[in-house]
């Protein structure tokens, strides 16, 4: 199921993809569905296909979380009708996802991870965004499972976006060393900090990073460099503009720091999103950062780009690189296979994941090798059509 071998593409010069290879990858669709795929390629080109579809995630399965050392994944219900789900499954040989447990929830996680214990694996997390919420469940899950804690969100005044109305968590993110959550707030303007106690998985909350105003923050990566410099990055999904934050721990155990220290668009100089793009999600792969744009249609009609940037290996900083095709419409995920040749790339409005070929010496995404429609299309701006996609390696 692993790379193993590459062919050089000649229309890319150096970008490389497996050759007669097969994967398995997870998707999940606002029609309530989880589905099992298969990628099969030969030379250039590659063949996706659906196995097995699951249920179990309530109406909106919104995110998916798989831990790869125990094929386990967590499903994430963003369901806004007042109550929703969380749902563990195991990830069989083939693919075939069987429910092994479900809580039930408040309703409109937009994300969530485990956290804390002796293993890291201990705590559930997620992050509700509309009722503003940051809240926490002691696993094994059950039908029983009452939230552990729940820290509600506030502003002090409106931010400058219309969306910007109350406080909006949009992610649950673990810092590299398991200590502490953070949370992009796009409502507030703040990337949030919680110190976590391992053994109760309570959250102490410490001094937010900020963010500026109207950026919206949305999702948080990391980065470290060979002699140490660490950095963490922001997609802002109102401001179309990634950020690069300096990183600092204590060392006295106290609270982690972001300072923000550069802001660069999702497009390139001159160029700008239009009253309806918003910017999605974010990785990194060694020293490149990638950003996807919702709505621009750069490359036509319902074709919208990945913002493709380069990291100094030395500070950290970031710099505009190019614009690639996303080969989707609303490209609300994305996520790079484990040696980074080919990103799996889920437009939610198209409802379609595209494989994309990547070369790793020049960070470029190159030619579509794979690409299958997944359910029912969805609508511009609305809740609906393909919601995640993951690899299972």
């Amino acid at each position: 199921m692993l790379h193993l071998g590459y062919m050089v593409l000649a229309s890319l010069g150096l970008t490389l993809v497996p050759s007669a290879l097969g994967a398995t990858l997870l998707a999940s669709h606002y029609n309530g569905q989880l589905y099992s795929l298969s990628l099969t390629t030969s030379g250039t080109t590659g063949k996706l296909a659906i196995t097995s579809q699951a249920t179990g995630c309530g109406t909106t399965p919104g995110w998916l979380e798989l831990y790869p050392d125990s094929k386990t994944l967590y499903c994430f219900d963003e369901s806004w009708n007042g109550s929703g789900y969380i749902a563990q499954y195991t990830v069989g040989s083939d693919g075939k996802l069987a429910m092994t447990a479900q809580a039930k929830t408040t309703g409109n996680s937009v994300h969530g991870l485990l956290y804390g214990g002796s293993d890291g694996k201990s705590f559930v997390a997620t992050v509700e965004y509309s009722p503003s919420t940051l809240t926490t469940y002691k696993l094994p899950l059950s039908s029983s499972s009452k939230p552990l804690s729940l820290e509600k969100f506030t502003l002090s005044q409106k931010g400058p976006n219309s969306r910007q109305d109350v406080a909006h968590p949009h992610e649950a993110n673990l810092d590299p060393t398991g200590k502490f959550i953070v949370t992009p707030d796009l409502g507030a303007d703040l990337v949030r900090i919680f110190k976590i106690d391992a053994s109760s998985g309570k959250l102490t909350a410490c001094t937010a990073g900020k963010a500026s105003a109207g950026d919206g923050p949305r999702h948080v990566v990391w980065w470290k460099s060979p002699a140490g410099v660490q950095r963490a990055y922001t997609v802002n999904e109102l401001g179309n503009s990634v950020s690069s934050w300096d990183v600092s721990y204590p060392s006295d155990g106290g609270c982690l720091t972001l300072t923000r220290s550069q802001t660069i668009s999702t497009y390139a100089p001159g160029k700008k999103g239009g009253s309806t793009t918003k910017a999605a999600e974010i990785r990194v792969v060694d020293n490149f950062l990638y950003a996807s744009n919702r709505a621009d249609q750069t490359f036509g009609s319902n074709q919208d780009s990945i913002a493709v940037y380069t990291i100094d290996p030395t500070t950290g900083a970031i710099a505009w690189k190019e614009a690639a095709n996303s080969y989707s419409y609303y490209p609300r995920t994305f996520q790079f296979n484990k040696d980074g040749t080919l990103v799996a790339i889920g437009g939610q409005t198209s409802a379609n994941v595209a494989i994309v070929a990547r070369d790793p010496a020049t960070g470029k995404l190159g030619s579509l090798v794979a690409n299958l429609q997944i359910g029912s299309k969805g609508r511009a701006g609305e809740e609906d059509g393909l919601s995640a996609v993951v690899w299972v390696e």
